[in-house]
């Protein structure tokens, strides 16, 4: 079994498309798709608005995804071609009360592809890539302190870990965050209509091929 985190520093910098364009190309691998999502005091990971759901009892909970559509995350999984799609949300910070019950779901699988950055505090994967946008100005503390960890990252168009400090349209707005951790690593150019490239599919197909 192999174990794949997808990870970004922020919302909406293409991590679900990455996890699909992936699971799409490598359908031979049998995918389980599970999407972690940690919701605040109060706010509800479901729609965003004010609720109950952070309470001691709604702290964690884990969902399988049926339905076909592709209006969810986690359906869009089933649509690429994911053979069971897993949502888990829990309370900021407690993610450990619900890793029991993900370890369950791994157990059962052949391979599975992950879209978190702090579940990499419970689980080490056999791949981790990290989604980059330099337009983007939030960069989660979960994403920096595991950056290090990255097996590869994947650039928006308008940015290089080589170019970093650099003048032009290719510095990143991020504030206090060196990518010298990644400096090394292999970096995939991506955009907005391709975050899956076949340089990157075959990329991870060799080094899942090697474990």
């Amino acid at each position: 079994m192999s174990i794949v985190i997808i990870g970004g520093h922020s919302r909406s910098v293409g991590k679900t498309s990455v996890v699909g364009g992936l699971i799409s190309a490598l359908r031979e691998m049998h995918w389980t798709a599970l999407k972690v999502t940690q919701y605040g005091h109060g706010v509800c990971s479901a729609n965003g608005a004010a609720c109950d759901c952070a309470t001691g009892d709604h702290s964690w909970a884990v969902t399988e995804e049926r339905d076909r559509s592709g209006e969810s995350d986690t359906s869009r999984f089933l649509v690429a071609g994911a053979e069971h799609s897993w949502w888990v949300r829990t309370e900021q910070g407690r993610l450990a009360e619900a890793m029991p019950r993900v370890r369950q779901i791994l157990g059962s699988t052949q391979n599975a592809m992950i879209e978190s950055n702090s579940i990499l505090r419970f689980l080490k994967p056999d791949l981790y890539i990290t989604v980059l946008d330099p337009a983007t100005e939030d960069f989660k503390s979960s994403a920096q302190e595991f950056l290090d960890r990255a097996d590869a990252v994947l650039m928006h168009a308008n940015g290089d870990p080589a170019k970093c400090g650099a003048t032009g349209n290719k510095t990143p707005i991020w504030k206090q965050v060196s990518l010298k951790p990644v400096a090394n690593r292999p970096t995939f150019e991506i955009d907005s209509g391709n975050y899956v490239t076949p340089e990157l599919v075959e990329f991870v197909r060799a080094r899942l091929r090697g474990h």
